[in-house]
């Protein structure tokens, strides 16, 4: 995904990428006087690698065991969560889990591109925030780190959504943050994570721009 974006990026907008078909749309993004900011937490993603193989073989068997019975189905891309209740949940309660929050997440990602063509980025940033709460708590591929960051920005009413990126168990938060705002909230948030992690926190300030091309 990191490449695609690199090769495709397209100024002013998101990409709502198909990994099935690497099919792709152009979403228009209008923050409407909002910033994109990274937060990294300096964290390496020590334990993501063998972590994603482990919900990745979770996820394969929630698949198999729903297309037992609907064999029509590929993968998770194809499963709803009534048909995880029906053939997963009594099976094993960890697998349906994390193939639950797959099948939500990708009903997430629709819901962020209908927010994003009607303007409404406080319904985005809902989303965002819901989203992290799926990979920290469903999903657990988060870190206190990661989730710290998180909790904090959410009492400041001009952060409006924030979720790790990544592979997890490390890396950056992505936010979105009123202009202006932020440097009077980094000075506590940088002292105060220094003294909770003793790790600094390095701040990231981001442009959507065009992709590679020929200058």
């Amino acid at each position: 995904m990191d490449q695609f974006a690199s090769a495709f990026g397209k100024e002013k907008n998101v990409i709502k990428l198909d990994c099935r078909t690497l099919g792709f749309e152009y979403v228009p993004l209008d923050l409407k006087g909002y910033e994109v900011v990274l937060l990294n937490t300096n964290v390496k993603h020590s334990l993501a690698s063998t972590a994603y193989n482990t919900r990745r073989e979770q996820c394969e068997q929630a698949s198999a065991w729903v297309r037992e019975k609907y064999p029509t189905v590929k993968n998770l891309r194809d499963v709803t969560v009534a048909m995880l209740d029906e053939l997963v949940k009594d099976k094993d309660a960890d697998i349906y889990a994390k193939a639950s929050f797959v099948v939500l997440e990708n009903e997430r990602v629709e819901k962020s591109c209908d927010a994003l063509r009607s303007g409404d980025v406080v319904q985005l940033g809902q989303y965002i925030f819901q989203s992290h709460e799926g990979l920290s708590k469903v999903y657990e591929v988060s870190c206190p780190e990661l989730d710290y960051l998180v909790d904090y920005v959410k009492q400041f009413p001009e952060v409006i959504g924030a979720r790790m990126m990544g592979g997890g168990f490390g890396g950056c938060t992505i936010n979105i943050v009123k202009e202006g705002v932020l440097p009077s909230i980094l000075p506590t948030l940088e002292k105060e994570y220094k003294q909770k992690f003793d790790k600094e926190l390095s701040v990231i300030q981001v442009r959507i721009a065009d992709g590679t091309r020929v200058l």
